[in-house]
């Protein structure tokens, strides 16, 4: 049997460089060699991905981020253009739509390839963040990001979709809900595990025993850091002892470090420390109201950690308000805080969230998932071939 050859089109192919990063590589790192032959496109990335040749893209920077980049493929289009028409590929796989995305699905167009994304990020939940100096653009701004995905996923065979609210959402923008397909994140439960519980971490990270709120995440403003902020200030009003622990990087976090003195900022943390210290903290606060999916939710779960986070985005149907965690309104410090302190001073609450969370997270597997995913590669290859 042939191999089914699948183009695979990213802006950043850098292994745990972002969540959906690490959801790619969860795929790329279990390809069937004996099955599948993969070509890869990005603007930052290795020479060759898994014995797979990786075709490099030149990148323009984005404004008010140094660490992305995204790729600009018409400064290379012909030498692209005759690549792919050289591997000839069965599938064409978006990680989204930038330019390089579109490019990829006019290519896919030409040459008759059916396509499959992911909905990585929820685009239409940024604008408040990147224009809301400017509310006389904000109207403009939504309405043309709901025309870019609603043009571009309904040009797509199948978009994978990691929640359901996300997939009502977009069903609400326009986007046809016959290519959306429900297909959620994994979680790896020998890495993430309360048994990871390390108390003299958290002490020697803070000085003290006193309760840890954690917040992991990269420090970007979309992340609804202003929030985060307003919950430290009002535990320093109310003179409670309880430390802030921020794992992540970003281009906030200088900002935020100068706004939360008080904290243990932490950087980039890999998963190995990372693990101890979600079994090893008293909450997991997260605010954020632009995820599609939320890792470092369900690794929070995962890890035992009760969690109390916004209801808004894809996180939210994680949790069961008051069952395995508690959900607030976004922008409630003053609720969010209330939440919390029930959870520290009432450790058979604590411990309910934690059994429940424990129990909602085995049913994120990736083995599963994966295997679903080149199943639908093979799928779409085949009716291709039928059709053509």
């Amino acid at each position: 049997m042939e191999k089914v050859r699948v183009v695979f089109f990213a802006d950043v192919l850098i292994c745990d460089f972002d969540g959906a990063s690490r959801t790619m590589f969860q795929l790329i790192g279990r390809i069937p060699a004996d099955q599948f032959d993969f070509l890869f496109v990005c603007g930052l990335g290795p020479e060759h991905i898994n014995g797979f040749r990786c075709i490099h893209i030149n990148t323009l920077g984005v404004p008010g981020n140094k660490s992305y980049r995204f790729a600009a493929p018409l400064l290379q289009k012909t030498e692209l253009d005759r690549e792919l028409q050289a591997f000839s590929p069965d599938v064409i796989h978006i990680s989204t739509p930038s330019l390089l995305g579109n490019y990829a699905l006019k290519a896919a167009k030409r040459l008759g390839a059916p396509v499959i994304s992911i909905y990585h990020t929820h685009f239409i939940s940024y604008v408040d963040y990147y224009v809301g100096n400017f509310p006389f653009l904000i109207d403009f701004a939504r309405q043309r990001v709901r025309g870019i995905l609603k043009s571009f996923y309904n040009q797509c065979d199948t978009v994978y979709v990691p929640s359901g609210s996300i997939m009502r959402e977009l069903a609400s923008e326009g986007v046809r809900p016959d290519v959306m397909k429900l297909w959620k994140r994994g979680i790896d439960r020998a890495l993430f595990s309360p048994a990871k519980r390390n108390p003299a971490l958290m002490k020697s990270l803070t000085g003290n025993d006193n309760p840890c709120i954690l917040f992991a995440s990269r420090l970007v403003w979309e992340k609804n850091l202003q929030t985060l902020i307003g919950l430290y200030d009002l535990t320093l009003q109310r003179r409670l002892k309880y430390n802030f622990v921020i794992a992540g990087e970003g281009v906030a976090r200088e900002a935020v470090e100068k706004r939360m003195p008080g904290a243990v900022f932490l950087g980039h943390v890999g998963h190995e420390r990372l693990a101890e210290i979600y079994a090893s903290s008293s909450v997991f606060f997260f605010p954020s109201v632009t995820e599609t999916f939320g890792n470092v939710v369900l690794e929070a779960m995962a890890s035992g950690l009760p969690c109390v986070i916004a209801d808004s985005g894809g996180s939210r149907d994680f949790i069961e308000d008051g069952v395995n965690g508690f959900k607030c309104s976004p922008y409630d410090v003053s609720g969010f805080l209330s939440r919390i302190t029930e959870i520290i001073e009432h450790p058979e609450l604590a411990g309910q969230f934690s059994e429940k969370e424990l129990e909602s997270s085995k049913k994120y597997i990736w083995e599963h998932l994966v295997s679903e995913y080149f199943d639908d590669l093979k799928s779409l290859s085949y009716y291709n071939l039928l059709v053509v």
